[in-house]
């Protein structure tokens, strides 16, 4: 399985950026996806989640409303379009796959991790 991140840099407060996540070695449409980050000196944190078929998703309560998760299950691709960023959302940001079956927000349940995008928010 090789999940590779696309899309990250640096980028003024208030501004947008859309990172993609392409996913080979799987069955895409099988497992749900995960975009976790991971800002220097802190653990990693879920970001947001979306369910095999794209149906349902979960966020974060500190990017619900700026931050949304889709996926291209024909492009074997997760994005994470990300709005009216803040400082504090600077960190990697990394895409995965969680275990079979269901959807879940802890780290430990994803099999799978890409090599992370470094997202700067300028203020």
């Amino acid at each position: 399985v090789q999940l590779v991140e696309s899309g990250g840099g640096l980028v003024q407060a208030g501004g947008s950026l859309r990172l993609s996540c392409a996913a080979s070695g799987l069955t895409f449409r099988f497992y749900a996806m995960g975009w976790f980050r991971q800002a220097p000196g802190k653990e990693r944190e879920f970001v947001a989640a979306i369910s095999r078929r794209g149906d349902s998703t979960y966020y974060a309560d500190s990017v619900k409303g700026r931050f949304t998760i889709s996926r291209d299950n024909a492009k074997n691709t997760v994005y994470l379009q990300m709005n009216s960023l803040k400082p504090e959302d600077t960190a990697v940001y990394y895409c995965a796959q969680y275990r079979t079956g269901g959807l879940g927000l802890a780290v430990k349940d994803y099999d799978y991790w890409g090599q992370g995008t470094q997202v700067t928010v300028s203020s």
